[in-house]
């Protein structure tokens, strides 16, 4: 549960210092999880390198191939899946 608080309070603190694009700061990248409605996630980019987080990815290309309808990288899990891998990221 601290994880998912962790995220929310990333996702708020990029939502007040995001410039007017909503970039994500220096370091991290914005992700969209969900099967049906999407939710924005800030991630350290990092993450990206975890062989779980590459499964992830490889369900997005799957999926969407290189066109993600939000704008940008659209994960197809559910939201508790997604938690659920990152926080285990911190448990390493």
């Amino acid at each position: 549960m601290a994880m998912r608080q962790m995220l929310r309070r990333s996702l708020s603190s990029e939502r007040r210092s995001a410039s007017p694009r909503n970039e994500a700061s220096k370091g991290h990248v914005a992700v969209y999880v969900g099967e049906s409605e999407k939710k924005r996630f800030v991630i350290p980019l990092s993450y990206l390198n975890h062989p779980s987080f590459q499964e992830l990815l490889f369900q997005a290309e799957e999926e969407f191939g290189f066109h993600h309808p939000m704008g940008g990288l659209t994960i197809p899990c559910s939201e508790d899946l997604f938690i659920d891998v990152v926080s285990a990221f911190s448990r390493t």
